[in-house]
């Protein structure tokens, strides 16, 4: 992952080598949810070993206060306004971006991360950095601190570790309200997640948008690297797959793997879980919305990626490398992107999972498609 927001000091050697060893070790074990590392090791190394226990009322973030945002307008050091050179961000933003950042808390001394853990904070900043600013150029960011599930939340299956997801989704919903209370009410809203955040996105959806008027401003949701059925998810979410580029008020979501792509273990999950509806997933269709084409069950040339985010030599800074890599839905639902491309060595994950990178490899990508369905909602 990335951390060079324009502006933003550089990270001492020692400091910068300490998290990108921290990160490697997340990406192995990257798979939430998906029992891809469900072995016992892994429980031994992530998993806690205390019952949980739900963290105070006294320790839960104010949303009213700039401290409980990661990335908010009004925030000085704010690692969502990451951009590259010849791009720039919205000078007056119509849409505000509602954005759930991923798991980045991997310590198994409790099942959810206090606030104030200076590496799980550091890897949501890189997290931020390359993906949430995908968004900037059309839409101002907000994206809440929240006290996530640790990632042996998604390792255990048990009750404590439902019991810490559902805490974390409760901070979630929270934001949310206070998001919507601090922004104008006629604001169009573009919803983004990943991973453990899209997977909060999906219920906050069935919850808080669906049938509600809020739903007539989500200009889209991105509910990107975790696995969507069209038929027992999407109908409690509140908006349509996206069919089409430009389309507003749909949902995308897609799974990165290069070929060849050793996808089982994610459908063998996706089979045995029910969906929003209550209906089993299994046999259902999982949505791909191609990044490079806006359409679902699309393939694209290498030609079509208008740049995708990979890191320096040193992983200091980013270049945006267009035509990186082509991308295919295949009949499973899977986003497959050819063979692995050069600079992201280190944080793939077996079977060719590009889960770390499922917004780097189309960040110029998503950029244009956010901008061209904001267009189309602001344009009704």
């Amino acid at each position: 992952m990335l951390h060079c927001t324009t502006g933003a000091p550089t990270l001492p050697a020692r400091r910068f080598l300490y998290v990108i060893a921290g990160l490697i070790v997340l990406t192995l074990a990257a798979a939430f949810g998906w029992n891809i590392f469900q072995d016992r090791l892994m429980r031994t190394a992530f998993v806690p070993s205390v019952p949980f226990t739900a963290p105070s009322d006294a320790g839960a973030p104010d949303y009213a206060a700039a401290s409980a945002w990661l990335a908010r307008p009004d925030l000085p050091d704010d690692p969502s306004r990451f951009t590259v050179a010849g791009i720039a961000r919205a000078a007056r933003p119509e849409v505000a971006v509602f954005y759930v950042p991923p798991t980045s808390y991997m310590k198994r001394d409790r099942w959810n991360a206090p606030l104030d853990d200076a590496d799980a904070n550091q890897r949501l900043g890189l997290f931020a950095s390359s993906q949430a600013s995908a968004f900037n150029g059309m839409g101002a960011v907000w994206a809440p601190r929240y006290r996530q599930a640790t990632l042996g939340a998604f390792l255990a299956g048990n009750a404590d570790a439902a019991a810490a997801i559902d805490f974390a989704y409760r901070d979630v919903a929270r934001a949310f309200d206070a998001f919507l209370a601090q922004i104008p009410a006629s604001r169009p809203i573009l919803l983004a997640g990943h991973s453990q955040g899209s997977l909060h996105l999906m219920r906050l959806m069935a919850e808080k948008v669906a049938g509600k008027p809020v739903a007539k401003r989500i200009v889209a949701a991105y509910v990107i690297g975790w696995p969507v059925s069209e038929t027992v998810d999407i109908p409690a979410m509140g908006l349509p797959g996206c069919t089409g580029p430009g389309q507003a008020g749909c949902v995308l979501s897609w799974q990165s793997y290069a070929e060849p792509a050793d996808t089982h273990g994610v459908q063998a999950v996706y089979d045995a879980t029910p969906g929003l509806t209550g209906a089993p997933r299994k046999g259902t269709p999982m949505l791909c919305v191609n990044p490079l084409t806006g359409a679902p069950g699309t393939a694209a040339l290498p030609g079509a990626n208008r740049g995708a985010l990979v890191p320096d030599a040193e992983l200091k800074g980013a270049e945006l490398k267009p035509a990186l890599v082509p991308a295919r839905c295949d009949a499973s639902g899977f986003l497959l992107i050819g063979a692995a491309p050069e600079g992201y060595s280190g944080y793939v994950l077996p079977g060719g999972n590009f889960h770390v990178f499922d917004y780097a490899l189309f960040w110029a990508n998503i950029r244009a498609d956010a901008e061209a369905r904001a267009r189309t909602f602001l344009g009704r």
